[in-house]
């Protein structure tokens, strides 16, 4: 796993924009691409019974979408949640479901001085990850 991710300003703002409209609820989804820069967002409902306090892509749309992504030719560069009412770093929770260790964790709290923060999670292990913001194009 690279130290750091590009990703486009417009798929950051679309991330800042779905974590700001299902609030309080945590947003969530795939972002997908390749060598560690992400070209597309998807979107999922979270299907957590607890959703302002956790997250859980549903299943029908993490079938979908990783379908998508494979028939795309792409991989899966991130899963992203959102932190709506504490700070972007990974919980207890966030470090024990952190089930694809080869794809980065982003956490968008738009309350935060940083909204949007990246990590490598990988046997209970945290590391902070950079991100490249990329302007135009992909």
């Amino acid at each position: 796993m690279p130290k750091s991710l590009r990703i486009p300003r417009q798929i950051l703002d679309a991330l800042l924009t779905d974590a700001r409209t299902h609030a309080p609820n945590e947003s969530c989804g795939l972002l997908s691409g390749r060598n560690s820069t992400i070209t597309n967002f998807h979107p999922t409902k979270n299907a957590s019974p607890t959703p302002a306090t956790n997250y859980e892509i549903a299943p029908a749309d993490l079938f979908q979408f990783m379908r998508e992504i494979r028939d795309g030719n792409l991989e899966l560069v991130a899963i992203y949640h959102s932190h709506p009412a504490s700070e972007n770093i990974p919980s207890p929770k966030d470090v024990a479901r952190s089930y694809y260790p080869e794809a980065a964790y982003i956490i968008v709290s738009p309350q935060s001085q940083t909204p949007i923060r990246a990590f490598q999670i990988r046997d209970g292990q945290v590391a902070e990850l950079s991100i490249e913001i990329l302007r135009s194009g992909f």
